[in-house]
């Protein structure tokens, strides 16, 4: 009986694998943030005489939860940009996101707020907190299938909520409940929003809702007058009113991109491509 012939491995495997220097040094970038954000919460200690200090060093990890938002909004752009999407990088980029937004946001909410909103009754948070890491693997598993099958067009738009922007969320409403507390304002029952957002955000991570992936913004974008006025005047006012608005803002602008998958199919075409600014140019093989 003939046996199948295997075909030899390549003589230099580092032919094949290539890895391309700077969007992979972003993507570490990310993964580092995530990292220090898990350290920075282990070492919080909420028993501190100053139980400012404590939130300080939970809104620092919190920051750089954020922080590893931006470096992944950039990776894969600066990949893309130069033509140099592979395979690794594509890997690469899931592992940092499950850790800095998977691990890491999970462990900081479930030791920060569910533990004291479920008090004695804390394996409730575990299993929330380990609801959405499981689901933000699971989506970041079936995204990297789906890209491998090289569906033409399927890069467009997100199957399901992307798990940066979960995080994100998490991270803006948790830096809000901590500047309420900060406050002396206590939210009683909203305590549980936390708990009850995380949910939804597992389910919406292995949802079919489509979010449009605004690949198309870069350096050939183009956009009107009037929004380029109407955002440059909005940095402007997070810049200077950083301290009075940027606890609100953030969980807006990531609460309105998870509202925007539901109503964006009652859209349509003309406020779609106004909004996704999507490039009209064909695409290639």
């Amino acid at each position: 009986m003939n046996e199948p012939i295997s075909k030899p491995p390549p003589d230099n495997p580092e032919e094949k694998l290539k890895i391309y220097f700077l969007p992979n040094l972003l993507t570490a970038g990310n993964l580092f943030c995530g990292f220090v954000a898990l350290t920075l919460t282990v070492d919080a200690n909420q028993n501190v005489p100053d139980i400012g200090m404590y939130y300080n060093q939970i809104k620092l990890a919190l920051a750089f939860i954020l922080l590893a938002c931006i470096f992944d909004l950039f990776d894969g752009r600066v990949a893309r940009m130069g033509g140099v999407e592979s395979p690794f990088g594509r890997e690469f980029d899931s592992l940092a996101d499950l850790v800095s937004f998977g691990v890491a946001p999970a462990f900081l909410v479930q030791r920060v707020v569910l533990a004291d909103v479920f008090g004695q009754y804390r394996q409730i948070s575990w299993f929330i907190a380990s609801i959405y890491l499981l689901c933000g693997a699971f989506r970041l598993a079936r995204f990297n299938c789906l890209a491998a099958m090289n569906i033409p067009g399927a890069g467009k738009d997100f199957l399901g909520f992307p798990i940066p922007s979960a995080a994100g969320l998490v991270a803006s409403l948790t830096l809000l409940i901590i500047h309420f507390n900060e406050n002396s304002k206590t939210l009683g029952a909203w305590n549980y929003l936390i708990a009850m957002v995380l949910i939804f955000l597992s389910a919406m991570m292995v949802s079919t809702v489509k979010y449009p992936s605004f690949k198309g913004l870069g350096l050939r974008s183009t956009s009107t007058y009037w929004k380029m006025i109407g955002a440059a005047l909005f940095i402007g006012a997070i810049v200077i009113l950083r301290e009075k608005i940027l606890y609100y803002v953030l969980p807006v602008f990531f609460t309105s991109y998870l509202v925007y998958g539901f109503v964006r199919p009652s859209l349509s075409r003309a406020w779609r491509h106004e909004i996704e600014e999507e490039d009209d140019e064909p695409e290639t093989d």
